[in-house]
């Protein structure tokens, strides 16, 4: 006869396998960009696209030199 905590066991992990496909199989319909994703920053064609920010010029910790 079959042990009700060994069925348990199998079932638990037959689950976790089918989730991680499950989940695996969602990932990989989505992982490719659609055309209007893709290019959906550049703004509209025949219009110009929009202007990128600088980034913010931050503080260093690097250690000053000095010429002796």
């Amino acid at each position: 006869m079959a042990s009700n905590t060994m069925a348990t066991w199998h079932k638990r992990v037959r689950a976790h396998v089918n989730m991680g496909r499950k989940r695996k199989n969602a990932d990989a319909r989505h992982s490719t960009p659609s055309y209007a994703e893709l290019f959906a920053g550049l703004g509209e064609p025949g219009k110009p696209a929009h202007e990128a920010h600088a980034p913010k010029a931050t503080k260093t910790s690097a250690h000053k030199t000095s010429a002796k």
